[in-house]
């Protein structure tokens, strides 16, 4: 059982990274990797070491990928489900039946000591849009991609994988490649690392229009185009003026009705949200994440599941009415 965590061990992150890019849910690829874990202990003493420890659980957790995915639609967010409504203040549509994709916090696959170029490759390699773009792709060929062209595994690795051939998987990955460039977004290319001081002031001035009920700060942050969308409903809005009435009407509420805490989720800026509860206390309502281009805010990506705050390493309530907006709650 030693040896077993210690070979296995210092993979765990970044197979889960590689889950979420498959199954574009943080929870669904905990549970793979619990799963690619447990059928890997089961069979570590009938390892022949024909490959890499490495390789041997990305082929394990690749196929445990596939099969989760069998006869599941893809996951969305409501901009993939039909155009923005041009009235903020219509009641939301519910869509309870969708599969929404979720965000995953960076802390749980970047640690601080990684070297800055894996960093970076992580991040980009984890942003939202593209990991929305993947769930265009069947399976296999989600599968293919990501193998080759993200983690750069050899063909014949990937063959070995994914129980096929070599020159199936250099069809397949140039099917994929030719799909994902038709349903790639058209929204402007992220500029900066979420930690350059231009985004994390960005990030600020979201957080401070939110915490202080203040919509100009809000305004100055978004660019003109800006989008907003919210999961759980079909319904989103495009354009500053229809954004910022959508937020006015719908979310900002009263000062000190919502506390926040940055953090970097999918290589973006991001924010776990708490809201005040009739209770008078903060609790947690999800993470909404950047995407920024310049010094502008072009879309906000709200995720409205408390257990996603957790996952991020947050208590459940905020600890204190009386913190600033740049304080954050203590780990669970």
């Amino acid at each position: 059982m030693v040896d077993f965590v210690a070979a296995t061990g210092l993979y765990r992150r970044e197979l889960l990274a590689h889950c979420y890019r498959m199954l574009g849910s943080v929870h669904d690829a905990e549970d793979v990797v619990q799963e690619t874990y447990l059928r890997a202990w089961r069979a570590y003493d009938r390892f022949e070491q024909r490959s890499s420890v490495r390789t041997w659980l990305y082929r394990i957790a690749t196929n445990a990928c596939l099969t989760a995915l069998e006869g599941r639609d893809r996951r969305f967010l409501p901009s993939g489900l039909r155009g923005p409504s041009d009235d903020p203040s219509a009641p939301p549509e519910a869509v309870p039946d969708v599969a929404w994709l979720s965000p995953i916090p960076d802390a749980l696959v970047i640690q601080d000591f990684d070297d800055p170029a894996t960093v970076s490759a992580t991040r980009d390699s984890l942003r939202l849009a593209l990991i929305t773009a993947l769930q265009h792709l069947p399976a296999k060929q989600r599968a293919v991609l990501i193998l080759r062209d993200v983690l750069a595994f050899p063909a014949g690795e990937v063959a070995e994988m994914t129980g096929t051939s070599i020159a199936a998987v250099k069809s397949t990955l140039q099917r994929a490649r030719a799909r994902l460039a038709e349903v790639a977004s058209d929204e402007p290319r992220l500029t900066g690392e979420p930690t350059d001081p231009a985004t994390r002031a960005l990030l600020d001035r979201y957080i401070a229009g939110f915490v202080n009920a203040d919509l100009s700060e809000l305004e100055r942050a978004l660019r003109a185009d800006a989008a907003l969308e919210v999961t759980g409903s079909r319904t989103w809005f495009a354009g500053l003026t229809t954004c910022l009435e959508f937020i006015r009407t719908s979310a900002l509420g009263e000062p000190g009705d919502w506390r926040m805490v940055p953090l970097v989720a999918n290589g973006q800026p991001a924010a776990a949200a708490y809201l005040r509860g009739d209770d008078g206390r903060h609790h947690a309502y999800g993470i909404s994440v950047l995407s920024t281009a310049g010094t502008r805010i072009t879309r906000i990506t709200v995720f409205g599941d408390p257990t996603l705050v957790a996952l991020a390493g947050f208590s459940a309530t905020h600890p204190a009415a009386s913190a600033t907006a740049s304080d954050a709650p203590s780990p669970q």
